[in-house]
């Protein structure tokens, strides 16, 4: 079994550095990658599992992928059609697509799940890897101390703020949500060490409450940490970005590696350890 867990591109614009190196990723993920249907790991080393990121089972994206999102009267914002478009061959090549809502982008059911057939993953979801219990969200929400945001969320995921976006003319609400994506940054003052310590501490509340891995985004830190507890393996895993990092967590016969992905010049691609 072979997964990958990306999380917090927050797409924008289709002339991107990080929309078009995972435009590149997804492309190495259909066996694309380097003219020969592989992505290496740099001086020719073999990635996790062994070689190939190609033939993966299943995608999780855990949370952000847009850096906003608003959907109706079938259509979607014009620079996302490219990349939704490498997702969907991705599912047509056999490929299990799991998105997970951010803080960024949400009510996303109306488009992917009944339009495309991706599984939508409000918040939490508990997954299987080959019988490993793992804990997998954006983790906005790890932090139950922070009411204000908490209220913000419920607001904004609101049944009234639902139907008060779609009652709005979509070209205003991608006006806005562009203007808002350009003024606004994580919330101050919570650093991603922080916030990291934060989730580090929740993995562990629910290592102790059986599961194996806890796997989050949300930081845009990227780090992977093992620990042994009753003589069982725990992985505890943040995914960084597709900002700055390029990262991504691969799973495969039992091991998790965090990756960077690294576009060559010429449009072949690279996967190289993370760098902490």
């Amino acid at each position: 079994m072979k997964v990958i867990f990306i999380s917090d591109a927050h797409l924008k614009t289709r002339d991107a550095r990080g929309y078009q190196t995972l435009m590149e990723f997804f492309d190495c993920l259909k066996g694309r990658g380097n003219g020969k249907g592989k992505c290496y790991p740099s001086e020719g080393g073999a990635a996790a599992g062994g070689g190939s990121i190609a033939d993966i089972d299943d995608l999780y994206i855990l949370g952000d992928f847009f850096d906003f999102w608003f959907y109706k009267d079938a259509s979607i914002y014009p620079e996302f059609r490219e990349i939704i478009g490498s997702l969907s061959e991705l599912k047509e090549r056999g490929v299990r697509i799991h998105l997970c809502e951010g803080n960024h982008d949400f009510f996303l059911a109306d488009y992917f799940a009944r339009e495309l057939g991706l599984e939508i993953i409000v918040e939490w979801a508990s997954i299987d890897l080959d019988g490993s219990r793992c804990l997998i969200s954006h983790g906005d929400t790890v932090d139950e101390r922070n009411r204000r945001y908490l209220l913000l969320r419920r607001f904004l995921r609101s049944r009234f703020f639902y139907k008060l976006q779609r009652a709005l003319p979509l070209s205003f609400l991608w006006k806005a949500a562009r203007l808002s994506s350009n003024l606004s940054k994580e919330p101050a003052g919570e650093s991603a060490d922080a916030l990291a310590e934060k989730m580090r501490a929740f993995s562990v509340i629910k290592f102790k409450d059986g599961f194996d891995a806890v796997i989050l985004g949300h930081c845009h830190k990227h780090l992977i940490e093992e620990y042994i507890m009753n003589g069982t393996k725990k992985t505890f895993a943040v995914l960084g970005d597709w900002i700055s990092h390029y990262s991504y967590l691969c799973y495969e016969e039992g091991s998790f590696a965090l990756l960077n992905f690294r576009p060559s010049r010429r449009g072949r691609s690279f996967a190289t350890a993370a760098d902490f």
